[in-house]
């Protein structure tokens, strides 16, 4: 294909939400003639599509449909597969030797420019990745690295476009500390700010998370304009996609399989997320004996109930597979609760706790496997439950059918 590029298009934040995926899917494919379409991270992760394929549909519609991502830390791994990692770039992220882990910028040309395109990782978002996913990886200041780049490669580019996984008020002060930049494309904020946001002369924008639409950027005069769409309902769909929507149309249909009954207050309605996590944390304080329970909010997602609670329903609410252990608590927090719960809250957001507050005398808590590897230490022993099955003990009363057990087996 002779490609005439004329725009940018990003998306964000898409984990692997592909219910309602053709719109997304037949757009990027129609505007690839004239557009470099580009990825601000997370497209893994996040709903039971990954979980059943396997990232096979995330891999797919990646190197079918898009030019260049950025790393999210959802799904860190799969940016090391080889097609992939062809894709990737990033300024701020690095081996232990100071290699970086992928290119730090590409040169296209866009409209008559020479434009570089670059990225960058923020550090909260980074040590948000399992410890043994980026044991051997490091990340360092964005606004640095992107400073050190532009100067080594200043004079190939015209123009400079930077996609950031870092959230929208992070990028807000990216763009006031890099006045270089063009255009910083947002992701990992999980807010309803899109922007387009005037910084000087730099243009901050986040295109709708979850596939629901993107963000677009042109050059305009002697600079940039950018915007963001929903994706438009698809008419017809190319020949190209088939494959990629069958596959998604088998998983789909597995993902609607029943699992129970949803009891009353969870029925029609969003799920509130943190309603569930404190009836959990009640009943495993309770119930399993433990001396506290401190969970994550962002362990569970918020979605939309009907009456049935389905395969897909569940694994959309605990999409990462936590395991519940208990960790043994570091010893310099051991006797300053306190300090130890605002360092988790800090790191990975609200925290809900049972007994509240923690009991002075206690040496470990009922946790998951993520947050005691990543901010407790990693000293643990099971508790042989996992946390998708306690959510699905509190929401419904199971489907009594002979298959019952089989289903419970597979979650």
């Amino acid at each position: 294909m002779n490609r005439q590029l004329r725009q940018i298009i990003a998306t964000t934040d898409v984990h692997s939400a592909f219910d309602s995926a053709t719109p997304m899917l037949t757009y990027l494919h129609a505007a690839r003639p004239d557009s470099l379409i580009v990825d601000c991270g997370d497209f893994f992760e996040g709903s039971g599509y990954y979980h059943l394929g396997k990232g096979r549909i995330e891999r797919e519609a990646l190197t079918t449909l898009y030019d260049l991502i950025a790393p999210g830390n959802h799904g860190w791994p799969h940016y090391f597969e080889p097609q992939l990692q062809q894709m990737t770039v990033c300024a701020n992220t690095s081996d232990d030797s100071g290699n970086p882990l992928f290119d730090r910028v590409r040169i296209q040309d866009i409209g008559g420019r020479r434009v570089a395109i670059t990225a960058v990782m923020g550090p909260q978002a980074f040590h948000t990745i399992p410890v043994g996913q980026r044991a051997d990886h490091r990340v360092s200041n964005p606004a640095q690295a992107l400073r050190e780049v532009m100067l080594e490669h200043h004079h190939r580019a015209d123009a400079w476009i930077v996609l950031s996984h870092s959230g929208f008020k992070e990028d807000l002060k990216l763009a006031a500390a890099c006045p270089f930049a063009d255009v910083v494309f947002a992701g990992h904020c999980h807010s309803d700010t899109l922007g387009p946001v005037h910084v000087g002369d730099t243009l901050v924008v986040k295109g709708r998370e979850l596939g629901v639409g993107y963000a677009a950027a042109e050059p305009v005069g002697s600079g940039w304009a950018a915007r963001t769409c929903a994706f438009p309902d698809a008419s017809a769909t190319p020949r190209h996609l088939t494959a990629l929507l069958d596959e998604i149309a088998t998983v789909g249909q597995q993902l609607r399989s029943p699992l129970g009954t949803l009891d009353e207050p969870f029925r029609n309605a969003p799920l509130d997320r943190r309603w569930l996590l404190e009836e959990i944390a009640s009943r495993l304080h309770c119930g399993l004996g433990a001396d506290a329970v401190v969970l994550n909010e962002t362990a569970l997602r918020s979605v939309e109930l009907g009456t049935t609670l389905t395969v897909g329903n569940l694994l959309a609410i605990e999409p990462f597979g936590n395991q519940l252990v208990h960790a043994f608590l570091p010893e310099q927090h051991a006797q300053d609760h306190d300090k130890l719960l605002d360092r988790l809250t800090e790191r990975v957001g609200p925290l809900i706790v049972a007994p509240a507050p923690l009991p002075s005398a206690i040496r470990t808590v009922l946790t998951t496997d993520y947050l005691a590897d990543t901010c407790l230490g990693g000293r643990t022993h099971p508790a042989g439950i996992r946390l998708g099955q306690a959510v699905r003990h509190v929401l419904t009363a199971p489907i009594p059918n002979p298959t019952e057990s089989q289903e419970r087996g597979e979650q």
